[in-house]
Parts: C-alpha cells; sequence; structure tokens
C-alpha cells in the first residue's frame, strides 16, 4: 500500500494557500472591470484590467513552469506571490494617480500570481498516489470556498478604505495577503524534479504532446471551461449594475432599501453579497466530491457533466435579468466550471511522464489562459459595445458561449469512441 502522508502534508498547506492567497482573485475580479470602467476613456476597455491580468498568466506560464521544474515547486509559488504583491500595489498608484495604463501594468504582473496558483493543483498530484490523485486535486481546489468568502467581503470591506478612492484600499490589501500567505511555502515538502542525467529520456516534444488524443482533448476542455467561466464572470457585476437592478421592481424591497444611501457602495455590495459571491463557492464547493465522483464515474463523464451544467448557465441567463436569473446561472456556471476543469486537469495529470511535466503543464496553462485572455477581452466588447444596451450585451456574452461548448463536446465524444475503438482492436 501506498503511503500519501507526504501527499496529505502537502494538499492541507496548498488548501491552506488556496483559501488565504486564493482571495485575491474574487477581490480583483470583482473590482476590476468596475475600476476599470472607471479609469477607462472607452467603456469597451472596462474589462481590460481583467484580460491583462489573464494575459500576464498566459505569458508568465510557460516561464514559471519551467522554474519549478528545475528550482522546485516552493520557488514558483514564491515568485507568485511577489508577482501578485508589486501587481497590486503599482495597480494602488494607478488609481491614486487616475492613471489607466499604470493600473493595467499593475494588472499584468498579477497575472504572474495568478499563474503560480494554476500550478497549485499539479503540486497537490506530484507526491501523490494514482488513487490518490484525483482527490488531491479537488481537496486542493477546494480551499476556494474559503477564498470565496474571504475575498468578496475583504473587497466590500475594502473598497472605500483608507482612502477616499475607490478601491484603493482593496489592492493594497491584496498586497499585504501576498506577503503574509507566502509564509506558508516555507513549511511544502515537495522534492526537486532530479536533474536529467546525459542518457535520460527527454520524452515527447510539445506537439507530440498535444497529437496525444487524451492530451488534446483534456487542454480543450480545460480552455472552455476556464474561458467560458471568465467570459460570463467578467461580464456579471457590469451587467447587474448596467441592466438596472437598483430600479428594478423585481428586486426584493429589503434590496432596494439599501439604495437610500450611497449607490456605488449599495450597489457593489449586492453584487459582492448575492452574485460574486454565490458564484466562486460554487466554483469550489463540489471539490470536496468531484475527485470520488472522478474515481467512481469516470474522467470523461464529470467532463460531460460539467459542459452541460455550462449550458445550463448560459440558458438561465438568456432568459432574463432579475436577480435571480443572475444568482442561478453564476452558481451553475461555478458548478460547472469545477466538474470541467478539474476533471480537465485530473486527465492531463495521469497522460504525461513525470519528467514531461514541467513541458506540458506549462504548455497546458499558456493555452487554457491564452483562451481565457481572449474570453475576457470579448467580455468587455460583447457587454459594452454589443446592441446598445446592458441587457443586449449580456444576451451576446451569453450565446458566444455555443460554438465552444459544442468544440469541447465534441472532442469528448470523439475522444470516448477512439477509447472504445482502441480497446475492441486490442481485444481482438
Amino acid at each position: 500500500m501506498i503511503d500519501d502522508t507526504r501527499a496529505r502534508r502537502n494538499v492541507t498547506i496548498l488548501v491552506m494557500a488556496q483559501a488565504i492567497l486564493g482571495s485575491q482573485m474574487p477581490m480583483i475580479f470583482l473590482v476590476g472591470g468596475l475600476a476599470g470602467q472607471s479609469l477607462a476613456s472607452n467603456i469597451c476597455f472596462a474589462t481590460l484590467p481583467i484580460s491583462m491580468i489573464v494575459l500576464g498568466s498566459m505569458l508568465s506560464a510557460t516561464p514559471v513552469s519551467a522554474i519549478m521544474q528545475r528550482y522546485g515547486r516552493r520557488v514558483g509559488f514564491f515568485l507568485g506571490a511577489a508577482g501578485g504583491a508589486s501587481g497590486a500595489l503599482i495597480a494602488a498608484y494607478g488609481l491614486f494617480v487616475s492613471s489607466f495604463p499604470i493600473f493595467l501594468a499593475g494588472s499584468f504582473l498579477t497575472g504572474i500570481y495568478m499563474s503560480a496558483q494554476g500550478f497549485y493543483r499539479f503540486a497537490a498530484a506530484d507526491t501523490a498516489s494514482e488513487e490518490y490523485r484525483p482527490k488531491a486535486i479537488s481537496y486542493v481546489m477546494a480551499g476556494g470556498l474559503v477564498s470565496a468568502i474571504i475575498g468578496p467581503q475583504l473587497a466590500s470591506a475594502t473598497s472605500l478604505s483608507l482612502s477616499a478612492i475607490p478601491f484603493f484600499g482593496t489592492y493594497i490589501a491584496v498586497a499585504v495577503l501576498n506577503i503574509f500567505g507566502s509564509l506558508l511555502f516555507f513549511f511544502i515538502d515537495i522534492p526537486k524534479p532530479p536533474v536529467p542525467s546525459v542518457d535520460a529520456p527527454r520524452g515527447r516534444s510539445r506537439t507530440e504532446l498535444l497529437r496525444t488524443p487524451r492530451i488534446a482533448v483534456a487542454v480543450i476542455c480545460a480552455m472552455v471551461s476556464y474561458a467560458l467561466m471568465n467570459l460570463v464572470m467578467t461580464s456579471t457585476p457590469l451587467a447587474v449594475v448596467g441592466c438596472g437592478i437598483a430600479g428594478d421592481t423585481s428586486v426584493p424591497p429589503f434590496i432596494a432599501d439599501l439604495f437610500s444611501g450611497e449607490e456605488t457602495s449599495a450597489l457593489f455590495k449586492i453584487i459582492a453579497g448575492f452574485v460574486v459571491t454565490g458564484h466562486v463557492l460554487a466554483m469550489f464547493a463540489p471539490s470536496f466530491f468531484t475527485g470520488h465522483l472522478i474515481n467512481k464515474f469516470g474522467v470523461e463523464k464529470i467532463i460531460g457533466t460539467g459542459l452541460l451544467i455550462l449550458a445550463a448557465a448560459g440558458l438561465v441567463a438568456l432568459q432574463g435579468v432579475r436577480l435571480e436569473n443572475f444568482f442561478i446561472a453564476l452558481i451553475l456556471l461555478g458548478i460547472g466550471w469545477n466538474f470541467g476543469f478539474i476533471g480537465a486537469t485530473s486527465m492531463l495529470a495521469g497522460a504525461h511522464a513525470p519528467h514531461e511535466r514541467g513541458r506540458m503543464q506549462g504548455l497546458n496553462d499558456l493555452l487554457v489562459f491564452g483562451g481565457v485572455t481572449f474570453a475576457s477581452l470579448a467580455s468587455g466588447g460583447l457587454m459594452n459595445c454589443s446592441g446598445g444596451t446592458a441587457q443586449a450585451g449580456w444576451t451576446a456574452v451569453n450565446y458566444a458561449m455555443i460554438p465552444f461548448l459544442i468544440l469541447a463536446g465534441g472532442a469528448l465524444l470523439w475522444l470516448m469512441l477512439h477509447d472504445r475503438r482502441t480497446v475492441a482492436t486490442n481485444g481482438q
């Protein structure tokens, strides 16, 4: 029997890192679009700060992976926290001087943290047995449950604190989270990958890896799950505000009463309390059992279920712009992302050799966050610049999910048929 004691210890530390350091992502994704809208000269660029975060993550994925392959996970995670802290401080300065370019530069550096955080799930699998691996990955992702609570609450508490400048305090709080949260990495116990000998197998090239059916489909499903979640989530704060929630007669009286005070603060509390928190909780709550479901039903079925739930989220969102539509759609969006992304991660982790880890994981995150970058860029344009109204923009955002869901679903069905044919051929 394989002893997973070390793996469980590492998972505990990574769960704590996901909970504490990971809180900055819901904070930034919640306020980034609103802050961008206040600074940008053209509202079509309101979500550009979010896009810059994801672009920074995409461009740093391969270097961060290479650093981890050579120097170990701990060095890469410290580097990510340093990027998060410096990016937050620069973004705060951009808000202070009302400079959109400086704010974007800070957002870009924040992407280094986002990239490093993406490797928490792979690090959980490094010392885990094959049986424990899906559970380790899902437990680490479950740490996002705490960040789902801490992040929006911190954003709400700090958005108008420390300065009269909205959101300045939020970015200062993000810098503090990175500095103190990074201390956890002193306790992680993941051995550095051995230096390969001259005659050691070099493994497949990036092109050969991507030609492997199981790897190709895992990457496609991860890209679609993450990109669509980001596409819709990035637009949500703008949609809730832009669709006139404040004056909507469908809003319960106790919510409408919030607007007797400062309108901006009240709108922010609605977004944080009723939509974004619910979404982020839904992203990570299923992680407690996603690994068990993968072991029981198979990774392909869990990924397929995730894609169907993402489609259901779009259908609910298209039914109207009442508060309950936003709430239910964003909860479904979170659950669909969880099944699709954790399933794809588990599929990928078992489809390459250990000496291919740095090359494949960096390539995977480069492609995944490339898709997310495109989605976040498209999100602002679709939301603010299609149809002339916020409701028309929100409709366009959700219709944009359809072709990508068809792509991922088709790829997954193809893989399942391919595997069946392979088994049948080998059985003859």
